[in-house]
């Protein structure tokens, strides 16, 4: 485990490289007080717990599902493991598998995950090997994180790219889960069927509009959003807490087109979770659906990044 320290605030940051470079931990200084901003099951650290279920999750080189583990490639039919019990393969290649730190000092740590190296033994479920690099950087009441994909190979490479943050509510033992409210501006939300899009978009509504935001009171959420709203590039989601006057704010850049809102049924948090294709993008796009599915040429890379930033609620 490595933790990074904000020796002017105290805030602190904790990741597991051996869990999928997963940050379980972002404790922020404010009004003197340390505030906990992420969930993690209690024996998460120990490997009891699903590599899904707690902390930032990353999700390379698909989010979420593929119907059945198998899609259609430059003329090869893959195949990808099912959990058990489960019909699709589900949340990529990199999530339970150990990554290499490279860099790391007080304040930021950088890990490097490559398929051919890290995952031999997948190499053959994907159509080219690909390194992907995530650095995290703790800066007061901000945590940032930069993520490079580089495609080594010969071959082009197909991918998409998530995260499945799990924002604890509520932010202060004085509060309660249901007086807290979720915010994301998302126009619409992709048809499922069973977990799977159908290729339709529909108008948010209800519950599903979170606009204007919503109350998490008897509110369930396990949608697929899109239609975000950028300002300058960036889109913005936040989690508060209106009794205790604290929020935390998610921005991420507008390569990230999608928005999975995610209520646990434990009731200690909310997913927000930006992707940049939807679910099962890799079957819909040959459908001629838009579904955000992106391929990197060899030798080319791609930057993208996001950040948690914790602070008072503003009138």
């Amino acid at each position: 485990m490595i933790t990074l320290h904000d020796r002017n605030t105290g805030s602190t940051a904790k990741i597991l490289p051996e869990r999928g470079f997963n940050c379980f931990s972002f404790e922020a200084t404010l009004d003197g007080r340390l505030i906990e901003v992420l969930d993690a099951e209690p024996d998460f650290v120990a490997g009891a717990a699903r590599p899904s279920s707690s902390g930032i999750p990353l999700l390379f080189p698909f989010p979420n599902r593929i119907r059945d583990g198998r899609f259609h490639w430059a003329g090869r039919d893959y195949s990808l493991p099912l959990p058990e019990g489960k019909p699709n393969a589900i949340h990529g290649l990199v999530i339970d598998r150990a990554w290499r730190v490279v860099d790391q000092s007080d304040q930021h740590v950088t890990g490097e995950f490559q398929l051919s190296r890290d995952a031999a033994d997948c190499r053959d479920q994907w159509p080219a090997d690909f390194r992907i690099t995530v650095r995290y950087a703790l800066a007061g009441e901000t945590l940032r994180c930069d993520i490079h994909i580089f495609n080594p190979d010969t071959q082009p490479l197909p991918w998409g790219f998530g995260t499945h943050p799990y924002f604890r509510v509520p932010l202060s033992p004085e509060s309660r889960v249901g007086d807290c409210l979720v915010q994301a501006p998302a126009a619409e939300v992709w048809e499922l069927a069973e977990f799977l899009p159908t290729g339709r978009k529909l108008p948010v509504s209800g519950g599903r509009d979170l606009r204007d935001g919503q109350a998490l009171a008897g509110l369930k959420l396990d949608d697929v959003l899109t239609g975000l709203t950028a300002h300058d590039g960036q889109v913005r989601t936040i989690v508060m807490d209106p009794q205790a006057g604290w929020q935390v704010m998610q921005v991420f850049d507008a390569s990230f087109r999608e928005l999975v809102a995610y209520t646990p049924p434990h009731g200690r948090s909310v997913c927000l979770e930006p992707y940049t294709c939807v679910t099962d993008a890799v079957n819909l796009q040959p459908r001629g659906i838009d579904s955000g599915w992106r391929v990197l040429a060899p030798g080319a890379e791609v930057h993208l990044w996001f950040a948690i930033h914790v602070g008072r609620v503003l009138a």
